[in-house]
């Protein structure tokens, strides 16, 4: 039976360790440490240990030898299998090249962002450029500090990244934020009444056909995904 590949970002970071060489655990875990590898893949020792049982599961990887130290605990040192280094360059090859839609936690708040009243969504986004500020001063110093050792880019290019991913992040939200203080962001009119509605008491049906009626245009587009659906499910 063909092996099975995992999904965990950690699985892949240990199978990487072990085509370098077989490690056990802890050497596992501080070289991914020493590597800042923990600001890209989230990392703790437990689920470390629950990733490497589930890849010798998998035969990915195996038990190559058992050392003792001292009077420390014995540890198993693990080994890359044939298959496992297969499967790991399979994995980074479609990783590199095949962008995947990935569900963030801040697009999926901005979705729903219609549950909270736009002042309120105003204050936490402007909470949230400040945290991002802050974040992107940390990472400049990161860069900077990687640079003055003169740190070959290969090793920080994750961080360069995550870096233009905050910068885009960042003007986003600025612009976002504007337009909300401006009142000028497209159906902000309609979710500023319907949360007046909604203090005042007014039962959801009522809500639903005032805004149907006061605010007509905005919702024709609504109409016309609906006269579409229907006009395909016809043919």
């Amino acid at each position: 039976m063909a092996a099975t590949r995992p999904s965990n970002p950690l699985a892949l970071a240990v199978l990487v360790l072990l085509w370098e060489r077989p490690m056990h655990p802890y050497e596992m875990s501080s070289t991914l440490r020493e590597r800042r590898k923990e600001d890209s893949i989230k990392l703790n020792y437990g689920s470390l240990y629950s990733v490497v049982e589930s890849l010798q599961k998998r035969g990915l990887i195996e038990a190559a030898e058992t050392v003792r130290e001292g009077r420390r605990p014995e540890r198993t040192i693990y080994a890359i299998t044939e298959i496992g280094a297969q499967i790991m360059v399979d994995w980074m090859v479609e990783l590199l090249s095949t962008p995947k839609k990935e569900f963030t936690q801040f697009e999926a708040a901005l979705s729903l962002a219609g549950a909270l009243p736009p002042e309120q969504v105003t204050e936490l986004l402007a909470q949230r450029l400040r945290n991002l500020h802050f974040h992107q001063t940390a990472a400049d110093a990161i860069l900077a500090e990687a640079a003055a050792v003169r740190m070959p880019r290969l090793f920080m290019i994750e961080a360069e990244f995550s870096q233009a991913l905050l910068k885009a992040e960042l003007a986003f939200v600025e612009q976002l934020l504007a337009e909300l203080r401006a009142g000028s962001l497209s159906g902000f009119a309609m979710w500023q009444r319907m949360h007046e509605l909604r203090r005042a008491g007014v039962p959801p049906e009522e809500i639903e056909a005032k805004l149907g009626v006061e605010f007509a245009d905005d919702l024709a587009f609504a109409q016309d995904d609906h006269a579409l659906a229907d006009d395909e499910g016809a043919t």
